[in-house]
């Protein structure tokens, strides 16, 4: 009987995880060029120089293939909502200003904005990518998004749907610019463009959304 030593362990999982991660970036590669629908799996094998087995063992069909590379690209969309709970509107206006530089700093990425790119281009023939990017990527953004407004609304900060708030300040925050980088017309905003932007979609948000009338703030001491 043969064993695997507990040192040889590690070693296998990262070759296996190499492996697997060059089949993800082969297959992707190879969407972006032909397409979801026209990719073969054998053009992904070529491309990551392995064998079909191997895509199959490692990965899975053609769908878990586009899942995973977007998934993995996803990843970076994931903007998780571990900020302070809002119990006043000042700290209300940092963590949406918070929130909303890491937005755009992570969804304005050369490689999340090629996941939109491929979402589009496959529209017809593999609308899959889309509902996996929205899924996958998308919904996590406005479900923490969804959070902070329920914290600020149970802390008396705002009124309104928590959904409907969140879908009101995305907009603000976005505005044209993922529109101008699919289309190729405009640059990734820099740090300071992506503070000033979530700086001034908060300015606006609060001030369409002003304290509710029936909510007293208690008095700092000073």
């Amino acid at each position: 009987m043969t064993t695997t030593s507990p040192s040889k362990k590690p070693q296998e999982d990262r070759d296996v995880a190499g492996v697997r991660a060059r089949i993800l970036d082969a297959a992707f590669a190879a969407f972006m060029k032909t397409g979801y629908a026209a990719t073969s799996m054998l053009e992904i094998a070529r491309r990551a120089r392995v064998s079909k087995r191997e895509l199959y063992a490692l990965v899975g069909n053609k769908q878990q293939m586009l899942v995973a590379s977007i998934s993995a690209r996803a990843r970076r969309m994931q903007v998780s909502a571990d900020l302070p709970v809002p119990h006043d509107r000042e700290t209300l206006a940092h963590v949406l200003t918070s929130f909303g530089r890491r937005i755009l700093r992570e969804l304005t990425d050369p490689a999340v904005v090629a996941v939109f790119r491929l979402a589009i281009a496959e529209a017809n023939h593999a609308p899959e990518v889309a509902r996996t990017l929205d899924s996958v990527g998308r919904e996590t953004v406005r479900a923490a998004l969804r959070q902070i407004m329920a914290r600020a609304r149970t802390s008396g900060l705002l009124d309104g749907s928590p959904a409907e708030l969140a879908e009101q300040f995305g907009g603000l925050l976005w505005g044209n610019v993922m529109v101008g980088l699919l289309l190729g017309v405009a640059e990734r905003p820099d740090s300071r463009d992506v503070a000033a932007r979530a700086r001034d979609a908060t300015a606006t948000f609060l001030r369409l959304h002003p304290l509710p009338t029936n909510v007293t703030m208690p008095r700092q001491h000073r």
